[in-house]
């Protein structure tokens, strides 16, 4: 699995605003992309100035558990982590 997730991190270097979906609420700004199946996702955001591609989180989604990548990620933001 960690291949896997590697593997999808890795092709971000290319296109990374065409690949996943952009995220809301307080994940504004930061886009979501499965790995490894329908379990696993990583959220990251893109810098155009500079070009680059921050991963700040990657997961399993679990909806409606405190395990959530996206509950996770949504904790982070709003502590300022993120």
């Amino acid at each position: 699995m960690r291949e896997k997730i590697r593997d999808t991190i890795d092709s971000l270097a290319s296109d990374p605003e065409l690949r996943g979906k952009p995220l809301g609420g307080d994940l504004q700004g930061y886009r979501s992309v499965r790995a490894g199946g329908q379990r696993y996702r990583i959220i990251y955001r893109v810098q155009r100035s500079i070009v680059t591609v921050a991963v700040v989180a990657a997961g399993i989604r679990k909806e409606g558990s405190r395990e959530d990548i996206y509950s996770l990620a949504q904790r982070l933001v709003k502590l300022g982590l993120l």
